[in-house]
């Protein structure tokens, strides 16, 4: 079983943008956030790698750490490494990118372990290397940066209180997206893969483990394992092939 506090490693074929390929182990001290796309997901290309960018741009490198994870379970033939190669290059992507594990007939190795349900999908580590946040789906710019900078402040070697304050002060801070309907409007990007739906499960010292699904590609889950499927079920949306 997944296990917040001790999360597995990143287990990749290819790293884009970083030599050495980078550890989660070495990169403890850091907070790290870990970005899971695909190229044939348009909430990943039009939402999450332009956000890690920004993110990437905005951070220090000594303090956090940004990474993009290709984890492909759908149109396994468009998203080779080689068209990653020069999606990165067309993109102007400039942090670290690792190609997913691929095995035959299941899912990608990271994207399992993690038991992830689809892209974007992003994981933001604390300096302890624990598993803090998990979302599903579009996260506003401002929330996430809010909780990055939270982590930075926590020391290396936070005790449990400590990390428990800071998760108590976030939530007094920030405003829950649950509190909030708002009528998304799909038609700027073709999708209509946007859930109102949001999951909040505590992880030990009230990690936050969030599905927040916004125009997302979800795998068809784990008893449809061998044949994982992304998409809406809107034959007018582009997140169907």
């Amino acid at each position: 079983m997944f296990n917040p506090e001790s999360p597995p490693e990143i287990v990749a074929t290819r790293w884009f943008n970083a030599d050495p390929a980078p550890t989660l182990e070495a990169m403890r001290g850091k907070v790290i956030v870990l970005g899971a796309f695909q190229m044939a997901c348009p909430g990943s290309t039009r939402h999450l790698v332009p956000q890690l960018s920004r993110l990437a741009a905005q951070f220090t490198t000594d303090e956090v750490a940004v990474m993009g994870l290709h984890c492909v379970f759908e149109q396994v033939e468009k998203q080779t490494p080689d068209k990653l190669a020069a999606y990165i290059d067309e993109a102007g992507i400039a942090f670290p990118v690792a190609v997913d594990k691929e095995t035959p007939g299941s899912l990608p190795v990271t994207m399992d372990s993690y038991e992830l349900q689809g892209t974007p999908t992003l994981l933001v580590f604390d300096r302890q290397g624990r598993l803090r946040r998990h979302y599903l789906g579009q996260v506003d710019d401002m929330r996430l940066a809010a909780e990055v900078m939270a982590l930075t402040i926590e020391t290396r070697d936070a005790a449990r209180e400590q990390s428990v304050a800071l998760e108590r002060r976030l939530a007094a801070v920030l405003v829950d997206p649950n509190e909030h309907h708002h009528d998304h409007d799909h038609d700027h990007d073709g999708c209509g893969c946007g859930h109102d739906h949001h999951h909040d499960h505590a992880h030990h010292h009230d990690h936050n483990h969030n599905h927040n699904h916004d125009h997302s590609h979800a795998h068809a889950g784990k008893q449809a394992k061998a044949e994982p499927k992304g998409g809406c079920g809107n034959p007018d949306c582009d997140c169907n092939g």
